[in-house]
């Protein structure tokens, strides 16, 4: 382990399970899901016949029917045939900032708007990382109440920026005034087109974060910056290494210094798939949520037209290819992997493309039990991140029923019977007339 700042948050007495006598609970007696095949975010075997038990939004029992009592005053919740998994953890997405195909919508109501739609695919923690403002910070505030049934948000206030380790110190520094989750830097230089943070700044960032005790997610593309930025004391990277083959070097230093790598496959592909109309167009799991309006504009020809001859966004496909490739090598050595997929600006579609994330992990050559780890317990973990991830005795029951099996292919998590936050139910969309 390094010798630097843990990934932490602080948490209230109830995040720890110290729950008030007069704490809210949304259902009198708790709850008793039975039947199903449970799969707790840690990399356990999957229990066959559990019991998973559920009293003031949090776990209180979890094991196989013959191990764990039901109490006769709780709800039971048939789920026989079925399979339970944690709720997902988003390790980098946005909140607040997209409304269609547009930015600059920043607001409480879009918040709460986009952490509903997220919970609905069973994203049920997101890492927002970039872009908050105080409503944000309102909202994650909120959340520590067993009556929650959206999503959970953490977050990194503004992306730290300056040409001078005076300014980035600066910025750091009224981040922390707002009450943020993390610090967020980009170290990128766009292809060439822009300037990349240069490393006296981001050292100076990093250093000031770690004595307010933030952790610090570098956005970046270049073998060389990953380095520079372990060198620095990073604590977590959020995007693959894309300029070429990641080196056994960095795969041992992730390991060593217990740093976290968060792919972010799905925003390589937003860059270039609207050149064309993409499949997913006509899958109901999409479909279930997408705006009319918004599917229009990205299947106007001009704007695919565009796309197909934007030099960028040809590099960045052959980004993907890259990025997966490095992702096959770092799973393989042993780094810890955190679902992440930068959702949240225009096109990239909240919800949906977390699972699409797990299927192109999953072309990566991770395995289903990897890659659900991956977007549970070890998402949680890398973010810092208490009481979720997993199901297990005194986290938050933050979890998916599915009607099939996770582990025999990925793609079944879209496989959503139900949502449940904090022991309650997630409610479906408002219907356009309510």
């Amino acid at each position: 382990m390094s010798s630097k700042p843990v990934l932490s948050l602080v948490v209230s007495a109830a995040l720890l399970g110290c729950l008030t006598d007069d704490a809210p609970s949304v259902e009198v007696g708790g709850l008793a899901f039975v039947g199903a095949t449970l799969i707790d975010g840690t990399g356990a075997p999957p229990v066959a016949d559990a019991v998973l038990l559920v009293r003031d939004g949090r776990v209180t029992a979890v094991g196989p029917s013959d191990q764990v009592s039901i109490p006769g005053s709780v709800r039971v919740v048939d789920a026989s045939g079925k399979f339970i998994v944690p709720g997902l953890v988003n390790a980098h997405g946005h909140v607040g900032e997209t409304l269609g195909l547009e930015g600059g919508h920043y607001s409480r109501d879009n918040v709460l708007r986009q952490l509903a739609l997220y919970a609905r695919y069973g994203v049920t923690t997101v890492v927002s990382l970039g872009g908050d403002a105080a409503e944000g910070v309102e909202v994650r505030d909120e959340q520590e109440t067993p009556a929650l049934d959206r999503s959970r948000l953490f977050v990194a206030g503004a992306v730290v920026t300056g040409d001078t380790p005076e300014q980035a110190v600066e910025r750091v520094d009224g981040n922390a005034a707002l009450g943020v989750d993390f610090i967020k830097i980009r170290v990128d230089d766009n292809l060439g087109r822009t300037r990349k943070m240069p490393g006296d700044v981001f050292g100076a960032v990093i250093d000031r974060a770690h004595e307010l005790g933030l952790p610090v997610a570098a956005h970046l593309f270049y073998l060389a910056d990953a380095h520079q930025l372990l060198d620095a004391g990073v604590d977590f990277i959020v995007h693959s290494v894309r300029d070429r083959d990641v080196d056994v070097a960095l795969a041992e230093r992730l390991v060593e210094d217990d740093v976290c790598y968060s792919p972010t496959l799905m925003r390589e592909v937003s860059t270039f798939v609207y050149e064309s109309v993409p499949g997913w167009f006509e899958d109901p799991f999409f479909l279930a949520e997408a705006e009319p309006d918004v599917l229009e504009t990205l299947r106007n020809p001009e704007r695919m037209a565009a796309i197909r001859a934007s030099p960028s966004a040809q590099r960045y496909q052959e980004a993907l290819v890259q990025a997966q490739r490095n992702l096959s090598v770092l799973s393989a050595a042993g780094v810890t992997i955190a679902m992440g997929t930068d959702t949240g600006p225009p096109g990239r579609f909240q919800g949906y493309f977390e699972h699409m994330e797990l299927g192109l992990m999953a072309e990566a050559g991770m395995s289903p039990m990897e890659i659900l780890v991956s977007a549970t317990g070890a998402a949680a973990r890398c973010a810092g991140l208490d009481g979720v991830g997993t199901l297990e005795s005194g986290a938050w029951a933050d979890l998916i029923v599915l009607d099939e099996d996770p582990l025999l292919r990925i793609e079944n998590t879209r496989a959503i019977e139900s949502v449940w936050i904090a022991g309650n139910r997630v409610p479906p969309a408002a219907s356009p007339s309510s």
